[in-house]
């Protein structure tokens, strides 16, 4: 009887030195592994070596984890494993904005996207109906002082605990993060904001954006930090405007594109595809 195969995904980072490359591949072949699809890059700057691999065996995640277990201490590997397709626990912070939320829970539900969102916080209760749609969970928690900011992130750390949470989303969360929360959960918190900063700061961007006769609007998605905004980047996408587009126009295009920009930084990160080295990504599409 054939055995059932299963296909994880591995991806490591190290010191770059020789033969890193034909070790692993040593060992997936010792296993009986076939690799499905194979990543890597050599960071010229850093002198580290990253790397991406889909691997199909019949070994569980625990006896290929041994199998490769002497190239991971033999070159220091900071790695991790898992099934390739497992959809992610992923914790998604809000405010007023629609778009990106809407965008994430469409792409969720239609399995374009591998996470699981059990539930959706904000600071207003604007968006409750929508998530209610999408049978997903929904807590308001107004933050109108530092008192209850701090309670609101206690409240979060210890959901994050109690549901495995292991990404969380900022998809147009109008809130600043505290610098010890950024820390504790550096690498798993992702960002989107428009390309007008540090342009156009304020609550109304895109009426400033027309009023200056903008030709580009665009989006970044990065890993949030204690410096707003200036976290590694993960996706940006920008799409060409003109005079003729009123303020309305401007808002529904840049809505457009910020949420197909978050969503797709959240499908890499989902599907382990984004590495990080020092303060950029390394992206393996």
């Amino acid at each position: 009887m054939t055995k059932q195969l299963n296909h994880w995904v591995l991806t490591f980072v190290c010191a770059d030195r020789p033969g890193i490359v034909h070790a692993i591949s040593g060992a997936i072949v010792a296993a009986s592994g076939n690799i499905t699809e194979s990543k890597q890059f050599t960071s010229t700057e850093t002198g580290k070596f990253f790397m991406r691999l889909q691997v199909e065996v019949s070994a569980s995640k625990e006896e290929f984890a041994k199998q490769i277990a002497s190239v991971v201490e033999t070159f220091g590997l900071e790695w991790h494993l898992d099934e390739v397709g497992r959809k992610v626990r992923t914790l998604v912070l809000v405010s007023k904005s629609a778009h990106c939320l809407n965008d994430l829970l469409f792409n969720q539900r239609s399995g374009r996207i591998p996470i699981d969102i059990p539930a959706v916080f904000s600071n207003h209760p604007d968006l409750a109906e929508l998530a209610n749609f999408y049978g997903v969970k929904f807590e308001s928690h107004g933050v109108p002082d530092a008192a209850s900011k701090a309670a609101f992130e206690h409240m979060l750390r210890d959901y994050i605990k109690l549901a495995d949470i292991e990404l969380i989303v900022l998809a147009r969360f109008m809130q600043v993060l505290s610098p010890e929360f950024c820390a504790e959960f550096a690498g798993r918190i992702i960002n989107i904001h428009h390309s007008f900063l540090p342009g156009f700061k304020g609550a109304n961007p895109y009426a400033q954006a027309h009023a200056r006769g903008v030709k580009l609007i665009g989006a970044t998605a990065h890993f949030v930090t204690s410096d707003l905004d200036e976290g590694p980047i993960i996706e940006q996408n920008v799409v060409r405007v003109n005079h003729g587009d009123s303020k309305q126009e401007l808002v529904a295009i840049g809505q457009d594109v910020e949420s197909k920009t978050l969503t797709q930084a959240v499908r890499w990160f989902a599907e382990h595809r984004v590495l990080l080295d020092t303060d950029r990504t390394i992206i393996f599409h």
